[in-house]
């Protein structure tokens, strides 16, 4: 029953973004929060107004996560480090011509290296073509001091060779973390002590008075009750948020709390935003690149179903089609990826409710696979113990994905599978960074957007591939 109505809810937002969309001068000069609008040139980028400031931003926005690097061999940039500067500036430059003009970054992304490199390559264009968005990334203790985290957003600046932020986020407010003296916080009180209690969203809102930020939202990872503070702030006039960075997926439309319990559906995400007006910018639009590689039987039913689309394609048009959708970020590393995305949006061919429904159907079986939700976001690493934790989890997907985790040495297929699994492994992971040597320290699971259990995920993947090893 709660899937019905938030199946009709999807379709009301749905209605009203496809009646939107339509070309002319008049019809621009109406659109309100989330419409849908293009220019008369069939082939423009859709967009989306703001209804805080009256932005006109692209639906397809660029996320600076994954930036490109040099090609293997080559020296590092003094100033850029293992980044191809020079490809950075080329796609940026394709970003725009091609109508893109929202640009997300952080302090943490990239080795911290993400906002100079996107600084360099937006700085060759005039400022008023482009918005910058970046983040509060204090999750170090350390930087919780009102001053530490001032310091952080002047360096921003500084990095992003701006005067002014257009979008500031409060980075990952439902994460958990450790206080100065070693003590673990759950999300909500974590959220408090870097956000609230040290007066740093009092004084971020000071700076957008002063004309420093012009809109300040949050991102939210993790604990739900850190979520409903921010809301119930805004709810009582004390911060009004312009908006707010989530994740949204047809996967995690229905399947986000039952995939990991301490998880909440995107459909409930989103639907406390839009009932409150705050546009929602969407993140994990391919919940790390799992939509786009989904097993061969999924693949052939969306290819069936649509042979010129991508597989890609149905995931980004189901995150962009509510109204209340404000931009849909994704990590484009290769040019063609960027070709891609922009090619979907521009227009956006809004899901219809047949298409609704079919991407349920195939939502339910990715979720009957029981993969790890790993997006590769590298929030849980470096390990101490020198794990590649990402690598680790992208292996097993892969292997269960394609049908190479046996589980009964009676069957026809086993020794091939096996082997594809344990020579794949080494192949993937070196072995003094593969499962085996996770002590169990837990350091990585409070820094997880996706509240994996990592020691315990480890710790089964090691125990499945011992496993392997003495069937052998």
């Amino acid at each position: 029953m709660n899937k019905e109505i938030s199946r009709r809810n999807f379709l009301k937002c749905l209605a009203g973004g496809t009646a939107a969309v339509a070309p002319g001068a008049a019809f621009l000069a109406s659109c309100k929060q989330g419409e849908t609008h293009t220019s008369t040139d069939e082939t423009a980028m859709t967009m989306r107004t703001n209804p805080n400031t009256g932005d006109v931003v692209s639906l397809l926005g660029y996320g600076m996560m994954r930036l490109p690097m040099l090609p293997e061999g080559m020296p590092e940039d003094p100033q850029t480090g293992p980044f191809d500067q020079e490809m950075i500036n080329r796609q940026v430059d394709y970003a725009l011509a091609h109508g893109v003009n929202y640009f997300d970054t952080a302090p943490v992304y990239c080795r911290g290296l993400s906002e100079r490199c996107t600084g360099i390559a937006l700085k060759r264009h005039p400022r008023e073509t482009y918005y910058i968005a970046t983040k509060l990334s204090n999750f170090d203790s350390r930087v919780w001091p009102l001053e530490e985290s001032q310091k952080m957003f002047e360096n921003s600046l500084h990095e992003l060779q701006t005067d002014y932020i257009d979008y500031l986020l409060l980075h990952s407010t439902g994460n958990g973390g450790r206080d100065q003296d070693g003590k673990d916080l759950n999300g909500l009180d974590c959220c408090r002590a870097r956000f609230l209690d040290n007066g740093l969203t009092d004084w971020l809102f000071e700076q957008k008075k002063a004309g420093r930020i012009r809109n300040v939202g949050f991102s939210w990872h993790g604990d739900y009750r850190a979520f409903e503070l921010l809301l119930q702030l805004h709810d009582e006039g004390r911060y009004h948020w312009d908006f707010c960075q989530i994740e949204l997926n047809y996967l995690d439309w229905f399947y986000a709390n039952e995939i990991n319990g301490t998880n909440v559906d995107a459909v409930i995400l989103y639907g406390e935003l839009e009932k409150r007006g705050i546009p929602a910018v969407i993140m994990e639009p391919l919940l790390g690149g799992r939509l786009a590689n989904v097993n061969d039987d999924i693949a052939s039913q969306l290819k069936h179903r649509d042979p010129e689309a991508s597989i890609a394609s149905w995931a980004f048009r189901f995150a962009g089609t509510p109204e209340g959708v404000l931009t849909v970020l994704s990590g484009m590393t290769f040019m063609e990826h960027l070709r891609e995305n922009v090619a979907t949006y521009s227009p956006l061919r809004p899901v219809t409710p047949e298409e609704h429904d079919f991407l349920m159907a195939i939502a339910e079986q990715i979720f009957g696979q029981k993969e790890i939700p790993c997006t590769a976001c590298q929030y849980c690493m470096p390990c101490p113990y020198g794990l590649d934790i990402p690598s680790i989890f992208a292996h097993y997907n892969k292997c269960l994905r394609e049908g190479n985790t046996p589980q009964s040495s009676g069957s026809p297929t086993y020794r091939r599978q096996r082997r594809a699994f344990l020579v794949g492994y080494d192949r993937s992971v070196p072995r003094l960074r593969q499962a085996s040597h996770c002590i169990g320290c837990g350091q990585c699971a409070p820094h997880c957007p996706q509240q994996i259990d990592i020691p315990r995920e480890l710790r089964r993947i090691d125990d499945y591939v011992e496993k392997l090893k003495r069937e052998g």
